[in-house]
């Protein structure tokens, strides 16, 4: 597709057909990052009354809190007068589910589930403005990297295991969008030799995707001798997990680009990306962040403190004060570019293993986490890969468990990785973290090939 065509009709169509602001909010974001921080902070004050007189209005739980906080929801607000509110976490989502949503939100609510990467999967409610938020915000990051919509990108993405009707509209939706999307779940080496065939062949200007995944490419690659140097390729792009500085040198070592991180989650959405100059941008307009220490104190620029997040567009189930579990450090510096930005000097966030099935491919851990994800019944897990042929599955149940929950979870880790593999289903009261105190989510002690071994 001409990328001119797919960027000036068939996004901006798409996007109004599904009654999105995504554009308009571009042009507003385009804007705003070149305001002062001060202004950028007025401005996250304004829509932070929207918001919280959205949450009294429509979501029964929010407005209590908000009462016997003894906010002014009719005065300008500041940052003090949000921290009068108590924090919010995952289990208070999934506790509280039917007080939190506005489901008669302009445009309409939408069911929705996080990875579960974190071990305990939550459905939420998201609407228009959200999505048309996190769609803005890699619209302008990818512009800082000279990266425009509708140009050629490759998206090494999970797939499902069947290709539904919706799955197949999508698929043509992303080729007429100029995107090329390969199976982040299905990484065998015949396979990812495809995929080194079908990138170059693409010649893309950007390549987006899972950190690990895109490192486990760049090691196929570079074990193959395969040359990736692009000279349409202005950048990778990844997210999901923590890029750490061994990958990153190796997908920059292979591509001969830059390697650029982002930040977000299912829930509060798209929150920050890197830039050109080195540093890690907030999405300032959409998200208040902060950072506190384990008593719920804000931490000085620097220090390690865990994100707890103000989603400002998202009306259709507000996620106020919400501890997201992922440590971060602020930066008490500014934009290097000159936007007034708030800068993040690094995301800490959590990170999972592959899994490997008998016949070689490997997997993204999101590819077993979707399963577990679905079904209904499960509060917490850990899955441990002690073989290709055997999985370990680790459940803490909450009210809605039954004896189809394990059937669903078994039939579709065996979807997943093979009839032959057997699944020994554990029902726990809790589960500990690991011996360094960090809890991995997805655990193989599979090893990988010795060309490999780079991307993890």
């Amino acid at each position: 597709m001409i990328s001119g065509l797919a960027r000036h009709l068939i996004y901006p169509l798409h996007e109004k057909l599904m009654h999105r602001p995504t554009f308009d909010y571009v042009r507003q974001l385009e804007q705003s990052q070149w305001l002062s921080r001060s202004e950028i902070e007025s401005l996250q004050m304004q829509k932070l009354g929207e918001l919280l007189r959205i949450a009294d209005a429509h979501c029964p739980w929010h407005a209590q809190r908000i009462q016997a906080a003894g906010l002014d929801l009719k005065s300008a607000l500041t940052m003090a007068d949000l921290q009068r509110l108590p924090t919010m976490n995952k289990q208070d989502a999934i506790t509280h589910a039917d007080q939190l949503a506005w489901h008669g939100v302009p445009g309409g609510a939408y069911k929705y589930n996080t990875g579960g990467s974190s071990g305990q999967p939550l459905i939420f409610y998201f609407g228009k403005w959200r999505q048309a938020s996190d769609a803005a915000g890699r619209i302008r990051a990818r512009r800082w990297w000279g990266v425009d919509v509708g140009e050629r990108e490759v998206y090494l993405w999970g797939a499902p295991v069947e290709l539904n009707k919706t799955d197949r509209i999508k698929q043509l939706r992303d080729r007429a969008m100029n995107q090329l999307v390969l199976n982040a779940f299905d990484m065998s080496p015949a396979h990812m030799d495809d995929y080194i065939q079908a990138i170059r062949a693409y010649k893309p200007k950007c390549i987006y995707g899972y950190a690990s995944s895109i490192a486990l490419l760049a090691a196929h690659a570079e074990s193959k001798g395969a040359d990736m140097r692009l000279p349409s390729l202005k950048v990778i792009c990844t997210t999901g997990e923590p890029l750490y500085q061994h990958q990153r040198e190796l997908i920059e070592r292979v591509f001969a680009v830059p390697a650029a991180n982002e930040f977000g989650s299912r829930d509060i959405g798209f929150t920050a990306h890197a830039t050109p100059e080195g540093q890690i941008l907030l999405m300032s307009e959409s998200i208040i962040l902060e950072v506190l220490d384990e008593l719920g104190q804000p931490v000085a620029p620097g220090e390690i403190g865990e994100a707890v997040m103000t989603g400002l567009c998202s009306q259709a189930q507000p996620f106020i004060r919400y501890r997201t579990g992922d440590m971060v450090r602020l930066s008490a510096e500014a934009c290097r570019a000159g936007r007034g930005l708030h800068v993040i000097e690094e995301v800490i966030g959590r990170s999972t293993d592959f899994i490997i099935r008998a016949d070689g491919t490997i997997m993204h851990a999101l590819a077993v986490i979707y399963v577990l994800r679905a079904v209904e019944g499960v509060a917490e897990f850990k899955l441990i890969q002690h073989g290709v042929d055997r999985i370990e599955v680790q459940v803490v149940q909450n009210q809605h468990w039954s004896d189809q929950s394990g059937k669903a979870i078994v039939s579709g880790l065996q979807a997943r990785l093979g009839d032959q593999v057997a699944v020994d289903l554990r029902l726990v009261d809790n589960i500990p973290p690991e011996a360094s105190g960090k809890h991995r989510y997805v655990v193989s002690h599979v090893a990988l090939a010795d060309g490999l071994k780079g991307a993890i």
